[in-house]
Parts: C-alpha cells; structure tokens; sequence
C-alpha cells in the first residue's frame, strides 16, 4: 500500500470529523481492499503477519501450489503491502506495510469472533458479507 493510504495523507479532516478523502485515496484504498478480496492474497497477508517466511513455507501453510502463491506475492509486493530480501539462496518475504495487518487483523478477528460467539445471532451475521463481492 502506497503512504497515501497508509498515512492518510491527502486525508482531510480527522477522525472525528472525518469529512471526505480525496479521490486519489479512495482509488488507493480501493486498489488494496481489492488486492485483499483474493482470500489465497488475504491468507498470504495474515500468515505473514505473524512472521516473515519464504514460498515454500507459505505454500505449506496456505495449501497452495508454488507457482500459484508465488504469482499471488508478486502482486502483493508490486502494490508495497509485502517485501523480499534475499537470504542466500532463498527469498524471505516479510510485510511491508504495518497498517494493513492492522486492517487485515481486525476484519478476520471480527469475522472469527461474530463465528465463534456464542447465540444465534452471532452466527446469523456470520457469513453476511459472503457473495457480496463485486
């Protein structure tokens, strides 16, 4: 994610009373919740924001096939959410934008949480967002 997003620059307002991000914000924005809207990229992120790993480590952990999960790291990487450092003769990836594990942390722990709590209501809200992608 570029720091327009990251940082909120070109933000105007704050928080409080937020008022509207610039377009170039929302198009940045947009660009990395569609990155993100891959569950395999989504996956990716999460796995690598409990600790740097390389393909094959990933591959294991997110079940997918080496060319697969590495094409998918590429757009990662290409977009700023994730970097590489070569580590003789392997290739480490690491994230490379904090506030996207926020991001990513929230919506998969509200989601996990909403699945786990106890009542029906909490499971009925569960699978809400599912389908709803564009």
């Amino acid at each position: 994610m570029t720091a327009g997003v990251g940082s909120f620059e070109g933000f105007e307002g704050s928080f409080d009373d937020p008022g509207d991000p610039s377009a170039e914000v929302l198009a940045e924005a947009a660009a990395a919740f569609g990155l993100l809207a891959s569950s395999a990229r989504l996956h990716l992120v999460w796995a690598l924001a409990q600790g740097e790993s390389d393909v094959s480590g990933l591959a294991e952990r997110v079940g997918g096939a080496l060319p697969a999960i590495s094409q998918h790291l590429a757009k990662l990487k290409l977009a700023g959410l994730v970097r590489s450092r070569r580590e003789g003769r392997r290739v480490v990836y690491l994230v490379d934008d904090p506030d996207v594990v926020t991001i990513v942390r929230l919506m998969v722990g509200q989601l996990a949480d909403r699945r786990s709590g106890a009542g029906a209501s909490a499971g009925a809200g569960a699978g809400r967002l599912r389908g709803l992608g564009a």
